[in-house]
């Protein structure tokens, strides 16, 4: 799954000029928490619901309510937008926007192709995707096995399932810890009939079953 199949597109933006309180009132009328600014056609900064928050006069200062609405309504965002703007393409994969996002602790992520600026992927949006990639709304049988860490382990076991007819929805894989030779591997299933006759097959080839969860119901093993 790439970027571009996940982020919102057309997108709001606003210009270096307009002030903090129309920015604010933006964001909420469409329920949103960033802004890029454009002018000219490219993108020149962004600007979060924090950056607009924090440039709020503080109570503590010395100037009259009027007067600290004077400013304000007049403080374009130009002043306090980020204008070394992080930017990914469409192109990228999902896996590697969320890891951009959380090297530089970022909520969203602007998307550029080729100079312009074409949609924004948030983390809203990074989290729907894992969802939709391991399967979670699909329901079924989630199952966590501990495995040796050694090629072929996973098709084994996936012939294991192949074997009972059970369909694979996904797998994600948590490699072993430095020092020790097993991992964890988590498995969404569906037409499992039998989950009980399941189970012991798999304990008689040696793996050990973690966790099982079907319909929201889960148990430790």
């Amino acid at each position: 799954m790439l970027v571009k199949d996940r982020m919102s597109a057309p997108i709001v933006t606003i210009t270096p000029e307009t002030t903090i309180p129309d920015a604010l009132s933006l964001m909420e009328k469409k329920g949103i928490r960033r802004l890029p600014v454009i002018d000219k056609d490219r993108m020149v900064g962004i600007v979060t619901l924090l950056d607009l928050v924090r440039a709020s006069p503080s109570p503590a200062t010395s100037l009259s309510i009027w007067e600290l609405n004077y400013l304000l309504a007049r403080l374009p965002v130009k002043d306090v937008m980020a204008k070394k703007v992080v930017t990914i393409s469409p192109e990228t994969p999902i896996d590697e926007a969320a890891k951009l996002m959380r090297e530089h602790r970022l909520g969203g992520l602007p998307v550029v192709s080729n100079g312009m600026l074409v949609g924004i992927i948030t983390e809203t949006d990074i989290f729907t995707a894992f969802l939709e990639m391991l399967g979670v709304n699909r329901g079924g049988l989630r199952l966590t096995l501990e495995l040796p860490d050694r090629q072929g382990t996973l098709a084994e076991v996936a012939e294991v399932f192949r074997s009972s007819a059970v369909n694979v929805v996904s797998v994600a894989v948590l490699p072993s810890e430095p020092g020790k030779n097993v991992g964890l591997s988590v498995w969404r299933l569906q037409g499992c009939s039998n989950t009980g006759l399941l189970l012991d097959m798999l304990r008689e080839k040696g793996y050990r079953v973690v966790h099982t969860c079907e319909n929201g119901n889960g148990q430790k093993s």
